[in-house]
């Protein structure tokens, strides 16, 4: 089996490059399971705020949940922004996770916003709308330095960065 945690802002891909892999690997008949960090936030992690506390816990979590498929599932894919540097190391060293940065260039992240999220964290201080705990903008994001892989999705096609991570999988899958 092989667990991948992508890494990477909001907006930067992490969901639509799982589920285009997703599909790709079941086609060669790989049993795949996506962990969405928006889904689990919803269930698993429902009792989890945004703290750095939290959010490391929030990982730890996503990562065991990962782990539990051992023996069942081919690929398991974390799609999660996963902040924390120490924590994305400490996913490696417990589970023998991969992990894969989805970058994007922040001006992109800004201008594609598709939920809403940037321009809620670049109201004015005193707005009643105000995102205070966007990861990237008003809330720290450490940047991967112990990667596996790095996908730009600023400069690829989404077709492009799906086919960079499955082929990636595919190298180091050990089913």
């Amino acid at each position: 089996m092989l667990i991948i945690q992508l890494t990477g802002l909001s907006g930067s891909g992490k969901t639509t490059l799982s589920d285009y892999v997703k599909q790709a690997l079941e086609d060669q008949s790989l049993r795949v399971e996506i962990i969405d960090g928006d889904t689990y936030r919803k269930t698993l992690c429902r009792d989890l705020g945004f703290s750095k506390e939290d959010r490391s816990e929030n990982i730890r979590r996503l990562g065991k949940a990962a782990y539990s498929f051992t023996g069942s599932i081919d690929v398991v894919i974390i799609a999660a922004i996963n902040p924390f540097e120490q924590i994305r190391n400490e996913l490696k060293l417990n589970y023998g996770i991969k992990t894969v940065w989805i970058n994007c260039d922040i001006d992109v992240l800004i201008k594609r916003d598709t939920k809403g999220l940037y321009r809620r964290a670049l109201l004015p201080e005193d707005h009643p709308d105000k995102l205070n705990n966007l990861t990237g903008i008003n809330d720290s994001y450490d940047l991967p330095l112990d990667h596996d892989l790095v996908i730009n999705t600023h400069t690829e096609t989404a077709e492009q960065s799906g086919n960079l991570l499955r082929d990636f999988i595919l190298r180091n899958i050990s089913c």
